[in-house]
């Protein structure tokens, strides 16, 4: 928060410190802004993109077509959204500015990692060919699918040799 001992808005979103981002993409989040005091305040967006102490790029978000927007005393709004940016390697922020005094009163980031890429798994002898991927998580879930499933199914085997164990004793 800039300059004052009482929080004139707050801003948070449901993106992690870092994600693995592919420029020229959609990057879609939920952003909440939230007024703790006692009157209205009317908010707006600024996204700035930066390397280190280089500023990328600054620009507003439009909320409903807007630059400025309110939020009600002591309540708070989510909205969704998408940026669709050129560069990675760099850290994306979102500033939240209070219309009164128009100053930044907080911020959130995310830095956007360019995607790495492996060779997975090596190509057959002789096909000429292999498989990229930018995410190993993409072959650890059906990994993980199958053990689950296999899980489940192996206690379904051991319980239907018990009813057949139980009903030869009982005759």
């Amino acid at each position: 928060m800039a300059g004052s001992s009482e929080a004139k808005g707050d801003v948070f979103w449901d993106l992690p410190p870092w994600i693995s981002y592919i420029a020229g993409t959609d990057l879609g989040f939920s952003l909440y802004v939230a007024n703790p005091t006692a009157t209205a305040k009317e908010y707006a967006l600024m996204s700035n993109l930066s390397q280190g102490s280089t500023l990328l790029s600054q620009e507003s978000i439009k909320v409903f077509g807007y630059a400025w927007f309110r939020v009600e005393p002591g309540d708070w709004v989510r909205l969704h959204g998408s940026l669709r940016l050129e560069d990675t390697n760099c850290l994306l922020t979102v500033l939240l500015v209070e219309k009164e005094t128009e100053a930044v009163v907080d911020s959130v980031s995310t830095y956007l990692r360019a995607p790495t890429t492996a060779a997975l798994p090596p190509a057959w002898p002789g096909s000429g060919t292999t498989v990229v991927t930018s995410d190993l998580m993409g072959l650890i879930y059906p990994l993980m699918m199958l053990g689950l499933i296999g899980a489940m199914i192996v206690p379904a085997d051991n319980d239907s040799e018990e009813k057949k164990r139980l009903e030869e004793r009982r005759r």
